[in-house]
């Protein structure tokens, strides 16, 4: 099956792969980086995301679980060096997760 037929949440599953802090420096310093907790799930946020589902992003950003990265944890990669981040891209936005 062609990807393009597959459902959004599928083809966002294919597209996520690890990223490393060096090549996600350029996209934070553009300010299209968005931070996902652990706790949630990378391809239902970035699904909800792509469907303009307010209400949900809304809630996670409430409660701080999905915002823009922040500067303490961009340290915080910077100094480790995390080799456990995934990524999916919407653009413009790159969608990160540390797990």
């Amino acid at each position: 099956m062609e990807e393009e037929l597959l459902p959004l949440k599928d083809r966002l599953n294919l597209e996520t792969a690890r990223i490393t802090w060096s090549e996600l420096e350029r996209y934070f310093a553009s300010g299209k980086v968005i931070h996902v907790a652990a706790t949630l799930d990378l391809i239902e946020v970035a699904t909800s995301i792509a469907e303009d589902n307010a209400a949900a992003v809304k809630q996670w950003m409430e409660a701080q679980q999905v915002d823009v990265l922040n500067d303490a944890t961009t340290l915080q990669w910077v100094e480790q060096q995390p080799d456990n981040l995934w990524a999916v891209v919407l653009a413009p936005w790159v969608l990160v997760q540390a797990r």
